[in-house]
């Protein structure tokens, strides 16, 4: 009997203990949470799942944003810094008032990014589409075989394999004639090189830091908090920037047709649109290295190119930005939309900020499009996407699945005047979680180029028919609606 009652006593006390670390981390998740759809995902985890859902919240659920761990301010001095946002916005004003009417309707835009992240607005640039890695590549490994200065690269993928390894091998040329080569990788995206190729890296002199190093990659805590961006910078004149990482899959072989096609765009930027670019790569090799790398004019003397026509503005957001910089400038384009907004994104769980600001350009009579895939590599965020798309088909939206591949690109065109290209979903995830960075491209031309290859592309979708979505099989919607409820957390 006495065994019988220690044993009931250790049981009570054991719930004693186990419901006050749930009250506990209910009211951390309450206080820390802005999100009040995350807010309630994470309390509904915490209090009905065991172990499993405080478990889940401290792996992927920590505000770092309020609790600023990723603290990397370039610049300290708050006098400078007050001149040097005066200089931006002068400059931007007086490339502005230089530049087209198209140009001067997206003002609220150029101001957004100007005002919310000290992103000039710069003229004089040439950009230059390319589509897939084999458009892709071949111009990246020209430009880093004709540096002379210096080679930054962040990337979140890079695979040990033949295009991976042709990088390697050329970067490891490059620090070898002098040439300064600075690499930061994401430690999870690419953790096929964090042993053996790194080293070959460093052992020849190249600079190569993870941008968080991750112990075991099973429990990482940080795993939300993923450095996203894809950039690379040749001797302050040349950027690329895009949805393409580094490895085999992004290459299209012509006549293989075993590999799934991978379907994916990214820019060249030529000119003074790499200025951010450059600001941002300084602020994470500060933070990924430990060093103190002052930003040297050196890096930041591109002028205006003489042929150059194209106004460039970077939009870039992580959980370091005091506000989701990305995800405003999306909805601030959407609104301004007067005709057409065509939108290509592989992952579309959009919260209700674009969700309603879609829906009312629709409504409103804009020709509003999405392209996503139709062959996915999540079931589970596919199915979540699945979950809006019966009140956007309702509003007006077209929605069409890609088919002949895997969709990977993430861009935005309005009214074929402005467009948008970059590393960032339509997801809670590229919006507030992961570290990321769009081109936001004022340049007729260029959008006119991304207009045609979307409706290139549409050849190879279906479009999806609001009265036939209607009636997919009760259980899938259920499936989809159940997905939904977790969306923030995706």
């Amino acid at each position: 009997m006495a065994y019988l009652l220690n044993s009931v006593d250790w049981l009570l006390i054991w719930n004693i203990v186990y419901f006050t670390v749930v009250a506990l981390v209910c009211l951390r998740i309450i206080y820390d949470t802005g999100s009040t759809s995350k807010t309630l995902a994470y309390l509904l985890f915490t209090i009905f799942v065991p172990f499993v859902g405080i478990i889940i919240y401290f792996s992927f659920g920590i505000n770092y944003k309020k609790r600023r761990i990723y603290s990397k301010k370039l610049v300290k001095d708050e006098i400078f810094l007050q001149k040097l946002e005066h200089r931006v916005e002068t400059y931007s004003a007086e490339t502005l008032a230089a530049s087209n009417t198209q140009v001067q309707g997206y003002r609220e835009l150029v101001k957004l990014l100007l005002n919310d992240g000290l992103s000039p607005l710069t003229g004089g640039n040439r950009v230059k589409l390319l589509l897939n890695g084999e458009e892709k590549f071949p111009e990246v490994l020209q430009a880093m075989r004709e540096a002379r200065h210096h080679i930054h690269l962040e990337y979140y993928i890079i695979e040990d394999d033949v295009i991976g390894n042709q990088i390697k091998d050329l970067l490891i040329q490059k620090a070898q004639e002098g040439v300064q080569v600075r690499f930061i990788y994401d430690d999870y995206g690419s953790r096929s090189i964090r042993k053996k190729y790194v080293a070959e890296l460093r052992a020849a002199g190249v600079e190569a830091f993870p941008f968080h190093r991750v112990r075991f990659l099973l429990l990482a805590n940080r795993l939300n908090y993923r450095n996203h961006r894809k950039i690379i910078l040749v001797d302050a004149k040349i950027a690329f920037v895009g949805g393409i990482n580094v490895a085999d899959r992004y290459i299209n072989h012509p006549g293989e047709s075993k590999r799934l096609y991978w379907r994916d765009t990214h820019l060249r930027i030529d000119g003074p649109g790499i200025y951010y670019l450059q600001y941002l790569f300084f602020c994470d090799w500060n933070f990924a290295s430990g060093q103190m790398l002052p930003p040297h004019r050196r890096y930041f003397l591109t002028p205006p190119l003489p042929d150059g026509h194209a106004p460039v503005q970077i939009a870039a957001s992580g959980p370091d930005s005091p506000m989701p910089t990305i995800l405003f400038s999306l909805l601030q384009a959407i609104y301004l939309a007067q005709e057409e907004v065509l939108i290509t994104t592989p992952y579309f769980i959009p919260g209700e900020g674009i969700l309603q600001a879609l829906t009312v350009a629709a409504l409103g009579g804009v020709k509003v499009k999405l392209l996503v895939p139709g062959i996915s590599d999540s079931a589970l965020v596919n199915a979540a996407a699945w979950s809006y798309y019966d009140d956007m088909l309702h509003a007006g939206v077209e929605i069409y699945l890609y088919q002949k591949g895997f969709i990977h690109s993430k861009t935005t065109v309005i009214d074929g005047t402005v467009s948008m290209v970059g590393t960032a979903n339509m997801d809670n995830r590229s919006f507030e979680l992961n570290f990321e960075v769009n081109a936001v491209v004022y340049d007729t031309d260029l959008s006119q180029q991304l207009r045609g290859i979307f409706y290139r592309d549409l050849e190879h979708a279906t479009k999806i028919d609001l009265e036939a979505w209607r009636q997919r099989p009760r259980l899938k919607q259920l499936f989809e609606k159940l997905a939904r409820l977790l969306s923030p957390l995706l």
